[in-house]
């Protein structure tokens, strides 16, 4: 069965600090595994006033210590802006405090702008290591061996599991060649969603971490109990895509009663393709939206985004979302999805 699992963005909102948001993540853990979700997972954003995630691993334990059992981690860390040995350090002394809890989901950009990353004091061209630091991140994970002179500890055999993040079928290649699982970023780049599933499935080797191919793909899902409300409500994450093509990467805005007020014809172009696959409605919506994915797709695993401006409506369009879901399989099973066959 199809597992279902959040990506958690951390908003800042014009209402909100970032202490605010810290908090309403924490707090959405807490519920999450209340619901069912598998995971929640953050990511690491550089000089983005309205995402409170760059130290990733900081809120990483500040979500875990909120919560019980609900895995909680990375989706991603941008590799290429860290020495693999310190990213070590900080996965594997989570690992250490949350124990059995911990995923480590990597990606090869930025995930900032050209100026910020000179700041981060990484050179574009260190994405061109991106396999062997991750192969070198994966050693520091691993058991010291015996003339083994440098241990990142307390990471030293605590095996995170790593994911393989991407939005091309660059890394489904390497998700496949190196036997990891792969998240595919569909939630903002749907283009080669099916090409890189299959690419992934097809090629993928067997490794220690996982014996058979997992794929997780990523989803906007935006629930209320209408469709109209629901509509509403994801004109927040519309008008921020749309800043983000205006070079404007400010706070959350709540909600507006007419995004075409907002938008130009070719921002809408723009954002509607990026976002071409979410899901919003009601829950009757919410659940034909999550067949038709899951059938499509054949996913292992479901990770949904619900930006929603307000907290308390998020924690609502969640809830329906895992009872929409669980209703998707209502023959086979009862409540939230469940996870199938080999598993990370």
């Amino acid at each position: 069965m199809t597992a279902l699992s959040i990506l958690e963005l951390v908003r800042v909102t014009v209402e909100t600090d970032a202490r605010g948001a810290l908090d309403n993540a924490r707090d959405l853990a807490a519920h999450a595994e209340r619901w069912g979700y598998r995971r929640i997972w953050v990511a690491e954003h550089h000089n983005m006033p309205g995402i409170a995630s760059a130290a990733t691993s900081i809120v990483i334990a500040h979500m875990a210590a909120g919560s019980k059992i609900i895995r909680v981690g990375a989706g991603g860390i941008m590799l290429p802006n860290h020495s693999p040995y310190v990213i070590a350090e900080q996965f594997g002394t989570l690992e250490r405090l949350f124990p059995g809890r911990i995923d480590l989901g990597l990606g090869r950009a930025p995930g900032t702008d050209q100026l910020t990353l000179r700041a981060l004091r990484r050179a574009p061209e260190v994405a061109e290591r991106f396999p062997q630091d991750v192969l070198e991140l994966q050693a520091f994970l691993a058991a010291t061996g015996p003339d083994q002179r440098i241990q990142a500890v307390p990471a030293a055999g605590t095996n995170v599991p790593l994911w393989i993040l991407g939005s091309s079928n660059f890394g489904a290649m390497l998700a496949a060649e190196l036997g990891l699982p792969y998240a595919f970023a569909s939630h903002f780049a749907p283009e080669l969603l099916i090409p890189a599933l299959q690419i992934y499935r097809a090629t993928f080797k067997p490794s220690e971490q996982l014996r058979w191919p997992y794929a997780m793909v990523g989803v906007n899902i935006i629930a209320a109990p209408t469709d109209s409300e629901a509509r509403r409500l994801a004109t927040t994450q519309q008008m921020s895509f749309a800043s983000i093509f205006r070079g404007a990467r400010g706070l959350s805005q709540p909600p507006i009663d007419d995004i075409e007020t907002f938008w130009s014809p070719t921002e809408k172009a723009q954002a509607m393709r990026m976002l071409v696959r979410s899901i919003v409605g009601s829950p009757e919506t919410v659940r034909d939206g999550i067949a038709k994915l899951v059938a499509e797709t054949d996913a292992d695993e479901l990770m949904v985004v619900s930006d929603v401006y307000d907290h308390a409506l998020r924690l609502r369009s969640f809830k329906l979302i895992a009872d929409a879901a669980g209703a998707v399989l209502s023959g086979q099973l009862r409540g939230s999805f469940q996870l199938k066959g080999d598993q990370p």
